[in-house]
């Protein structure tokens, strides 16, 4: 049912104001430890170097944790809406940037995924959260998959 209601275009109306700001707020408030978005999937708090403006970003997002290799995985779905969402644009230009994982402050180095290496991350996305591939079939660009690398 969640998977469901996150895959409907009235949430992407919606989510993309409600959700960050909400993360955002309980991630002050808890010192880093919670996030209301990561009762469904794990998140992150990235701050990244601003493409355009140079400053420091913070957003909150989903992510998908490599176990295996200790790494991260973004989806730069923007809640299946068209154009890539900002701080995709900011790795590309800034991959050097941090997250906040379940209370710790990381260094990370972003890389944007392509070829057999994305097709397979995108395979595990697809199987890890369903509604990814509604978001992909929603849009015409191809959503952007960065793989998180500890510093």
């Amino acid at each position: 049912m969640v998977q469901r209601i996150s895959s409907s275009r009235g949430f992407a109306k919606v989510a993309p104001y409600v959700v960050p700001a909400l993360d955002r707020a309980l991630h002050k408030v808890t010192r880093g430890r919670k996030m209301l978005s990561t009762q469904l999937l794990p998140g992150v708090v990235l701050t990244a170097t601003g493409a355009k403006s140079g400053r420091s970003r913070r957003t909150p997002l989903a992510c998908m944790p490599e176990k295996e290799t200790g790494t991260w995985l973004l989806i730069g779905s923007n809640f299946g809406r068209p154009g890539h969402p900002a701080w995709t644009a900011n790795l590309l230009k800034n991959p050097e940037a941090a997250i906040s994982w379940r209370g710790e402050d990381i260094p990370v180095r972003a890389r944007l995924l392509v070829g057999e290496e994305r097709a397979a991350a995108w395979d595990a996305v697809l199987r890890f959260w369903p509604p990814y591939g509604v978001y992909q079939a929603r849009v015409e660009r191809r959503i952007r998959l960065f793989r998180l690398s500890r510093r």
